[in-house]
């Protein structure tokens, strides 16, 4: 407890620090800098802009409400990161969310790291940092991996370096950027997965690739039948949906039972063989459990 108080002492006297005129840092050379830079510093929401180069451009409303609630029972457990621009006034480096969510619940200070950049490398860090996420589609990090290219002037090679990724999982990120803007679209919003794309990707002509992903939606096809798709319209030129198997009455009667029987409508998906899965949604960890022991009665 006593370390915690320490170091929350140390953030406000380093806030004082920045808030004095006479003690303007502007670059790391400066007096005092040594203090401040690469060092948490408890800044007022208001001296902070967020970053114009913020590669991500969609906040889930759900997910920033439970991380505010989170903030506002436990604080901001992670730092955000900024840069100094000028006299008490600081950009978005990282953690637009934690940044957001603060400003929900009315936070007026958030612990920060302050960096000195300039807009290049405040571009490639925003960019870098944005494609470790795990929640970014996967059209964002391919956008993102497009800037690091046509911005920073980085070659695949060193983006690998750079973010820790194969240079031939930044080439099919990269690839995603060749579909149809709609099918992009529909990436983003989780209509199709990122196999869909690669797998309609194959196909240069846009309006084919049209044509496959309405079926795609349409049929709900697996990325395994996206591939046969594509792979007759390779060879035939002919776009096809795989043909579907009639559903047999016990089917049909049993889905009826087990979906009365979970309090869900099950999905069944068949196969050619005769063979089959059955699906049974969930809405929370609550009706999780209450399915789970549905299970273990029926043992």
């Amino acid at each position: 407890m006593a370390k915690a108080t320490k170091k929350q002492a140390l953030g406000r006297g380093l806030s004082a620090l920045l808030s004095d005129p006479s003690n303007d840092i502007k670059s790391a050379q400066d007096k005092n800098a040594d203090k401040v830079v690469g060092n948490i510093v408890e800044l007022e929401l208001d001296a902070i802009e967020v970053n114009p180069f913020q590669p991500r451009t969609q906040f889930n409303e759900e997910s920033l409400r439970e991380l505010a609630s989170s903030i506002k029972e436990l604080g901001v457990i992670q730092p955000i990161t900024v840069r100094k621009i000028a006299f008490n006034k600081y950009q978005l480096v990282s953690g637009e969310r934690r940044y957001r969510a603060s400003k929900l619940i009315g936070l007026k200070s958030v612990p920060a790291y302050i960096r000195i950049a300039n807009d290049q490398e405040s571009l490639e860090m925003a960019l870098v940092e944005n494609i470790q996420r795990q929640d970014l589609d996967p059209i964002e990090i391919a956008l993102s991996y497009q800037r690091l290219i046509d911005e920073i002037k980085l070659t695949q090679e060193q983006m690998s370096e750079r973010v820790g990724k194969k240079r031939s999982t930044i080439a099919n990120y990269l690839r995603l950027l060749k579909l149809d803007p709609i099918i992009q679209t529909g990436m983003r919003d989780g209509f199709i997965s990122m196999g869909h794309g690669r797998a309609i990707i194959n196909i240069e002509d846009h309006v084919a690739q049209l044509e496959i992903y309405e079926k795609i939606l349409t049929n709900k096809l697996s990325v395994r039948e996206t591939e046969k798709i594509v792979k007759n319209y390779r060879e035939n030129k002919e776009i096809s949906a795989p043909k579907e198997v009639e559903t047999p009455k016990y089917i049909k009667k049993g889905v009826k039972e087990i979906s009365e029987y979970f309090g869900h409508k099950v999905d069944v998906k068949l196969g050619k063989n005769g063979s089959g899965k059955i699906t049974i949604p969930f809405h929370s960890e609550e009706d999780f459990n209450r399915i789970k022991k549905l299970v273990q009665r029926a043992k």
